[in-house]
């Protein structure tokens, strides 16, 4: 194939993508409780606090600049909606622009075939369109990430040093996003230490001894300064799970997805995290496109010359230590999701499609052994045979509204905006009803310290947060105290969709005071 017609499925499925993305943020009213956090680390950029955004941030700063960047370019208002809209531009350009590194490394890895399948079933995976549309800094993270593993496997393929350039610069700018960025120079490090071991894999010693040297000081030079100002390699509670530089979450933590078992042995701990890491993989590539991938990775042949062995190496070494590090996460933190696995779900969406494309060429083998034209197209029609299934099978979940079943939330927030007084606190585990009210309170971060504010003047929780068995379920109810909420949305209980209930805490602090001279004065 020629450069030109690889520019040209590029481009057309760039702008499949940022279809998709953009249908997607444009029906999503409740952005994911997590960019909260983002969003009010763009805040404080454009306010130029730099302490709150940079160095107390638990976020890594190179997302929430962007948001700021994109408000202030797009000239947005400084309601909840502008913010929440620039955080969904960056998110949805960088998701776009995910397409072509994406195609790229799967073209590295498995060819031509593979590296228009890859990105359509990458985009066409529920989970993929939904975290890359959303306000997360996963899309910012995997642009960056991307780039620097098919520069990567560019360097494995030629030996020449010079693309370790490119390869680390992306690794800083991942790394300055999401803490998994180390994942990448780490990866190098230990492919580059490997290759000796072997002659099939073996650099020449010049090449070697350039490329050992740049991946050691280069990540120092752009990622040692933020360490050294953070006091380490990330501030968020997981990560120092993560390096068992802090314990474990307790037994009946926020973040948990369900109470750890008093009795939970060692072993039935590891197997639990295994399964937790499987299901998470498993839902951000669905079960039929691993079944695929395993196939396209049985079916792949051996590798060609010694630059491909070092990419597998490199590649292998990348999904191994995120395994790894995802079993470890659920271990000590009780949770692990879809978005987490994303890194692991790229490479296997492309394996999956090398499997989809070697089944068409079976099939072609066997119903058209004639001509080579006829082949082709018995191939063509099987690749879009199974497009089409899985364009059928989860279309409706990928094209789904993000969040939808929390809407309420936003409602609640709205109701607030109109009744609470301005600093009148309200008690909002999920943080979304005081975004939207602009009003302040307490989220899970500091719920404990709610009860003890004489100015805390609402409630506002979903069905789930007032029958719970967590603590923090039991703080929401002895706060309702057998209150009726004086607010509902949706005002009827439907399926699929969380009613959340506004509370009134306190009736004679909490309600906005109508303006001197009003009709409520006289």
């Amino acid at each position: 194939m020629t450069p030109a017609r690889h520019a040209l499925r590029i481009a057309l499925l760039t702008a499949f993508a940022a279809a998709l993305l953009g249908r997607l943020a444009a029906t999503t009213e409740v952005m994911y409780a997590d960019g909260l956090r983002y969003v009010a680390g763009a805040q404080a950029v454009a306010r130029g606090d730099w302490k709150a955004s940079v160095v107390r941030a638990v976020d890594h700063p190179a997302y929430p600049v962007a948001i700021a960047a994109a408000h202030r370019a797009l000239g947005l208002d400084d309601g909840p909606q502008g913010w929440q809209s620039a955080a969904q531009v960056v998110s949805v350009l960088a998701g776009a622009m995910l397409v072509p590194p994406l195609y790229l490394v799967a073209l590295e890895l498995f060819g031509s075939t593979a590296a228009w399948l890859a990105c359509l079933l990458a985009f066409l995976v529920p989970t993929t369109g939904h975290v890359l549309a959303d306000v997360l800094s996963e899309g910012t993270f995997l642009l960056f990430f991307t780039w620097g593993c098919w520069t990567a496997l560019r360097f494995f393929r030629a030996g020449a040093v010079r693309w370790l350039i490119p390869t680390i610069a992306c690794a800083g700018a991942a790394y300055l996003t999401r803490p998994e960025g180390l994942l990448l120079p780490a990866a190098l490090a230990a492919a580059l230490l490997l290759t000796p071991l072997a002659a099939g894999l073996r650099l020449s010693r010049a090449a070697w001894l350039r490329a050992t040297a740049l991946v050691v000081v280069g990540p120092s030079l752009i990622v040692g300064p933020y360490v050294a100002m953070k006091g380490g390699i990330g501030t968020k509670p997981a990560v120092a799970r993560l390096l068992g530089t802090a314990p474990k979450s307790s037994a009946t933590a926020v973040e948990r997805e369900r109470p750890l078992d008093a009795d939970q042995t060692a072993l039935k701990a590891l197997a639990v995290s295994w399964r937790g890491m499987f299901r998470a993989v498993q839902g951000a590539v669905t079960t039929p496109l691993l079944a695929l991938a395993a196939f396209g990775l049985w079916s792949r042949g051996p590798a060609r010359d010694a630059g491909q062995s070092r990419g597998r190496l490199f590649v292998a070494i990348v999904a191994g230590a995120w395994m790894l590090a995802l079993v470890r996460l659920y271990a000590t933190g009780g949770y692990c999701t879809p978005r987490h696995a994303l890194i692991l779900a790229l490479p296997i969406t492309a394996a999956a499609a090398h499997g989809l494309s070697r089944l068409g060429e079976r099939l072609a083998e066997r119903f058209a052994a004639g001509r080579v034209e006829n082949r082709r197209l018995v191939h063509g029609l099987a690749c879009a045979a199974g497009v089409a299934v899985v364009a059928i099978g989860w279309g409706p979940r990928t094209l789904a509204p993000i969040n939808a079943d929390y809407n309420g939330y936003r409602a609640a927030g709205d109701w607030l905006a109109s009744h609470a007084a301005p600093d009148a606190k309200v008690f909002d585990l999920k943080g979304w009803a005081m975004y939207y009210g602009r009003r302040p309170g307490y989220s899970f971060a500091d719920y404990g310290e709610a009860a003890r504010d004489p100015k805390l003047g609402y409630l506002v929780a979903h069905d789930a947060f007032l029958i719970g068995e967590w603590p923090y379920c039991q703080t929401v109810r002895d706060l309702v105290g057998g209150r009726s909420p004086v607010a509902s949305f949706p005002p009827q209980r439907r399926k699929g969709i969380a009613q959340v209930h506004v509370f009134e805490l306190a009736p004679g602090l909490a309600r906005s005071e109508p303006a001197p001279g009003s009709a409520a004065t006289h």
